[in-house]
């Protein structure tokens, strides 16, 4: 039963506000388990609500799963922008692609195994699915954009086939525990695999 603080909380809520709190809550609780071990009712713990407020404002688990997928890659991008920004001008390109990788390790490792999860075939609904996919074509157009490689078929297979090396690489580096000592070689390994597929840097 509900503690009377807790609604309290409830009532002192706005629309905007109680769906941003249990959003919040959401990504608490994803961050810490995959989707098949998060239930609705955890979420709403977890934000001091109830399960049927979440399901007004979300309308299913999946749908706000998908809010959170949403949230956590515009998130990375953001980050990886700023690190890519924050490289000097003239600096090679190489330097930029290794900031984003950068990035991108410490998103890994705040959360390996709900990251892990889904490249280990754990369950995720089409919504998530979805998104991922769009992402992962936004992350290869901003790397084209980034490196302008000649445009060859080679070339896109290229791009392509980065971010895959990328996420093999971050699963065994993921279950190694996410050493600091080996980012190093993670991080050349992916610089190098990506080099070796275009042939250089681009023009």
């Amino acid at each position: 039963m509900s503690s009377d603080t807790d609604r309290a909380r409830r009532q002192r809520l706005d629309v905007a506000a109680r769906r941003e709190a249990i959003l919040t809550a959401a990504l608490r609780c994803y961050a810490e388990a995959p989707y098949s071990e998060v239930s609705v009712a955890d979420v709403a713990r977890e934000a001091h609500s109830s399960t049927a407020l979440v399901f007004h404002y979300f309308g299913s688990k999946a749908a706000l799963y998908a809010e959170v997928v949403t949230a956590a890659v515009a998130e990375l991008s953001q980050a990886q922008h700023v690190a890519i920004e924050a490289i000097p001008d003239g600096a090679p390109k190489r330097d930029r692609v290794r900031a984003s990788i950068l990035v991108y390790l410490d998103h890994i490792a705040a959360h390996p195994r709900t990251w892990a999860a889904p490249l280990l075939g754990g369950e995720e609904p089409p919504e998530a699915v979805a998104i991922r996919r769009q992402a992962r074509g936004g992350y290869v157009e901003a790397l084209r954009e980034l490196l302008r490689p000649a445009v060859w078929t080679r070339h896109d297979y290229a791009l392509w086939g980065y971010f895959g090396f990328l996420d093999q690489a971050c699963l065994r580096w993921v279950s190694q525990g996410c050493p600091d000592d080996q980012r190093d070689a993670l991080t050349d390994a992916a610089l190098g695999a990506l080099e070796g597929s275009l042939g250089d840097w681009g023009s």
